[in-house]
């Protein structure tokens, strides 16, 4: 790897980190998804460490890790005011997501070492993809879910491209990371389909199927020892394995648009360029272009400014270029599913599977839970790896094309990832003065 491959990822890597660690200490306290229900759940383990029952306050219906971590750096450090304490959990957490960028990365440099400058696009489009920035900001899990999410990812991918399926402490380490990461966000149960499943292929596709089938079970039984406990209590205290419904959540039945139909995952309206934010007439029904306003922007405003002509205009702006990497990375994908029918020893199957299930568990999610509040990119954080291993493939496939096709793919993807980053650090281009989120009592709820 050359000098300037080098510095290029040692310059995007600390201006990754620098936004972050902006973001964590100037970002409001009290900002963000849930950041008081979440931040109350916090104070309660600094009281004792008992777990609280899962309806006994807003957060404490979710698992458990994140909230013990938190309280822990909260003791280490002596702060037991949000004030002093907040600002460093964000700051630890962003720091660790950042790692996602990492990963991406790494695989592809080890599955793709003769273009080493898609290896720093991939982890570029990480780091620097909104939802991904506005999360690390926030007091929430999604950053750390996300985060181990990828090291599954990539440690399964990397399996199935060896000749032979290794020792068990792979597997074995990797069920212990999704054990974690069930602790942590119960959408990490998608790794326990993905990885099994890609194994079990790899296994009858080479004619080794037992050897393959071992792997998948060390993976499935030390993630359930890990991070199974937590549900199992659940079901024999409570008699659920995840709470849903609870009766300290029913404000959310006031919420628009207050159900749904299979028309509000087919249709995209212009709104989702031309005002990316969730409440817009036409882009409540949209499931995915909910989505597509909250993964590149901050259609919640939970970070923004509400109303601000030139937040929209940001907006307009950052989603429109988005399309780039995202057609990479459908076309990616596509090359992906190709490829993997037709060879063994390819990273494809854990990637691919991970994005299939947990695209369908989003779908099953939004149906379940028909409010506005439930569409966010952030539930789809856990995909950064899979999403920067294809778009890095296509956009520099495409960039070898020719000298006008690189400047093209440069300039756009670099306005995209530039204009994310001054948008999204706190303070910088946009200061948020009134309340976090929208205004939703205003709006019908059905």
């Amino acid at each position: 790897m050359n000098a300037a491959v080098l510095w290029t990822a040692a310059g995007l890597g600390a201006a990754g980190l620098a936004v972050r660690a902006s973001n964590a200490l100037h970002y409001p306290i009290g900002y963000g998804f849930d950041a008081d229900g979440n931040w109350a759940y916090i104070a309660t383990l600094l009281q004792s460490w008992s777990l609280p029952s899962p309806d006994a306050a807003w957060s404490t219906s979710h698992p458990p890790l994140f909230y013990y971590l938190s309280a822990g750096i909260a003791r280490g450090l002596g702060a037991h005011e949000p004030d002093s304490a907040v600002p460093a959990i964000r700051l630890g957490f962003a720091a660790l997501g950042t790692g996602s960028a990492v990963l991406a990365a790494w695989l592809v440099r080890r599955t793709d070492p003769a273009h080493p400058w898609r290896a720093i696009l991939a982890g570029a489009l990480l780091l620097f993809l909104p939802a991904h920035l506005y999360a690390s900001a926030m007091l929430n899990e999604e950053v750390l879910a996300s985060f181990m999410v990828g090291v599954i990812a990539v440690g399964a991918a990397l399996a199935t491209t060896r000749r032979d399926p290794g020792s068990f402490a792979a597997p074995i380490a990797l069920g212990v990371v999704a054990g974690l990461a069930l602790l942590t966000k119960l959408s990490a149960a998608v790794t326990l389909a993905a990885v099994p499943l890609a194994y079990l292929v790899e296994g009858l596709r080479r004619a080794a199927w037992r050897p393959w089938a071992l792997r998948a079970a060390a993976f499935l039984v030390a993630a359930l020892l890990v991070g199974g406990w937590y549900y199992a209590r659940n079901w024999i205290q409570h008699g659920y394995l995840y709470p849903h419904d609870l009766a300290i959540h029913s404000v959310m039945h006031r919420m628009p648009p207050g159900e749904r139909g299979p028309a509000d995952y087919l249709r995209i309206p212009a709104a989702t360029w031309s005002d990316p934010q969730v409440l817009h007439p036409d882009l409540l029904r949209s499931v995915w272009g909910s989505t597509h306003a909250t993964l590149w922007f901050d259609g919640h405003r939970h970070f923004l400014p509400r109303d601000a002509p030139a937040v929209r205009r940001t907006g307009t702006a950052l989603t429109l270029l988005a399309l780039l990497p995202l057609a990479a990375f459908a076309a990616g994908a596509l090359g992906g599913v190709r490829r993997w029918a037709g060879n063994a020893r390819t990273p494809d199957g854990p990637l691919l599977l991970l994005v299939g299930f947990t695209l369908a568990g989003y779908v099953a999610f939004t149906w379940r839970n028909p409010w506005f509040v439930t569409v966010k990119g952030t539930y789809l954080l856990g995909l950064g790896v899979p999403f920067a291993f294809y778009a890095s493939e296509v956009l520099s496939r495409w960039a070898r094309r020719g000298r006008p096709a690189k400047a093209a793919i440069a300039a756009l993807v670099g306005t995209l990832l530039l204009g994310s980053a001054l948008t999204f650090t706190y303070g910088l281009a946009f200061t948020k003065s009134e309340p976090p989120g929208l205004p939703w009592l205003e709006r019908p709820a059905r």
